[in-house]
């Protein structure tokens, strides 16, 4: 067991960290502040969290609001002084697992990361039927390309908590995955057979908001010529995906956080209101906390909205990621344009590994079905991405034999098909049977393999 303290006051740093090695939980960290904190609990994973809650500067539901996100299976315990309702409601819908009260008792205490501990099991062990150990994430995520254990680790999470039917928000750059991973949400909670309605929250004029959102009867207005069923009765029995909800104006954010809270409306010019069953998923590329602080967005909705917070990493976060996307693009965009490509050359595999994407897997996947329709060859190559390889001058290159650059190539191209010899054999122009004898070979040689033992 793997534990933080977090505590601006030594004197209970100290004190709790005594009590857990008396106890046999030897591995345990401290930090006296919130910045240092959040910075520690990204970096490392914990499996407990003991979160003091007054702390100056950034506080414990400051820590736990920045950090659960990356870490949703590690269990946040607060510890304060001050005994209040609101407070300690807030803290579990943010993902703490339990709120003590100070002077804390030892056996409560421990009884408590007994149980949290035990709780972290249960939901890896979630996880873990749900398909993340054969697929590396769940099966309702299959559309999510990534073998990264930060995001497998959160589409585990996202699976457990789909299952609640809460209101969950999404954040992260553009072109990460939102409306995916929304998409996936949807097919794990308790309503996958009914509609998912996505609507773009930034492109609806505020004057039809509306009329768009819960719908109209006939002659309600001019133009109304038919009855129209709005987004939230389209989306009865099912989930809302609002994209972009940060961009939704300030004047009609106290309209939705009303249908949020009573799940019921009336169209315009409607006597009648229509009750729904809907799940709201939103998701936003800003900061609605600093939002929320400048006075741009009801913090009373982002409570609403913000039951679960799911934040995903940038593409530059997911490195491992980019030959498996590439690859799935490839194909993909192969396939539309009926152009027979087999894969990559070293230089512009190199070069798709070693670029920054602001634009994210979206960027990614545009660039691939352009170089597939510049392509006049069965390889993309460096010229086909818009970029020039360093690697395609001689005295960019180390000097090696023949043989070992055959060898070295062989290596690049198992490695970025996943070990599929089929693949690999075709990518290489070689039969799969020779590709096993120069595997063979190359073994039997201790510079490659360890290398090759991994593949």
């Amino acid at each position: 067991m793997r534990i933080l303290i977090v505590d601006d006051e030594e004197v209970a740093l100290n004190s709790i960290k005594r009590l857990l090695k008396w106890r046999g939980i030897r591995n345990v960290d401290t930090c006296n502040n919130g910045r240092d904190a959040i910075a520690k609990i990204r970096e490392t994973d914990f499996d407990i969290v003991l979160l003091d809650l007054l702390m100056p500067e950034i506080d414990g539901l400051q820590v736990l609001e920045s950090a659960k996100p990356f870490r949703p299976h590690t269990e946040f315990i607060i510890l304060t002084a001050i005994d209040d309702i609101p407070t300690t409601v807030k803290a579990i819908r943010l993902g703490a697992y339990d709120y003590l009260v100070k002077p804390v008792d030892n056996d409560l205490l421990f009884l408590a990361i007994k149980r949290a501990y035990e709780h972290r099991g249960l939901l890896i062990g979630l996880s873990a039927t749900a398909g993340y150990e054969k697929n590396k994430r769940p099966q309702a995520f299959a559309e999510i390309i990534t073998r990264c254990p930060r995001m497998c680790s959160l589409l585990s999470y996202a699976q457990v908590m789909a299952a609640g039917g809460n209101p969950i928000m999404i954040t992260g750059e553009s072109g990460t995955g939102k409306e995916l991973v929304a998409r996936g949400i949807h097919r794990a909670g308790p309503m996958p057979q009914g509609p998912f309605v996505a609507v773009n929250v930034s492109a609806i004029p505020a004057s039809m908001f509306e009329s768009q959102f819960f719908g109209h009867t006939k002659g309600a207005f001019t133009g109304a010529d038919m009855p129209y069923r709005g987004y939230f009765e389209q989306a009865d029995g099912g989930t809302l995906f609002l994209d972009e909800i940060g961009e939704l104006p300030i004047g009609l954010q106290a309209k939705l956080l009303r249908v949020l809270e009573e799940k019921s409306f009336y169209p315009l010019g409607a006597s009648k209101p229509v009750w729904v069953d809907v799940r709201v998923i939103s998701a936003s590329n800003r900061d609605i906390e600093q939002a929320c602080q400048s006075g741009g967005f009801r913090l009373d909705l982002l409570y609403r909205l913000k039951s679960v917070h799911i934040h995903l990493p940038p593409l530059s976060d997911r490195a491992g990621d980019i030959p498996l996307l590439a690859l799935h693009f490839l194909r993909k965009s192969c396939d539309s344009h009926k152009k027979e490509i087999i894969g990559f050359s070293p230089e512009a595999m190199e070069l798709l590994n070693g670029r920054n994407y602001p634009g994210n897997v979206r960027e990614l996947s545009q660039m691939i079905d352009n170089a597939v329709l510049l392509a006049d060859s069965n390889m993309i190559l460096p010229a086909h991405l818009g970029m020039i390889s360093t690697a395609q001058s001689p005295l960019a290159r180390r000097l090696c034999t023949l043989k070992e650059n055959d060898e070295s190539h062989l290596v690049y191209v198992l490695k970025n098909v996943n070990g599929d010899r089929s693949r690999a054999a075709q990518i290489l122009g070689i039969t799969v049977r020779q590709l096993q004898r120069k595997i063979a070979a190359m073994k039997k040689n201790p510079q490659w393999e360890p290398v090759l033992g991994d593949i």
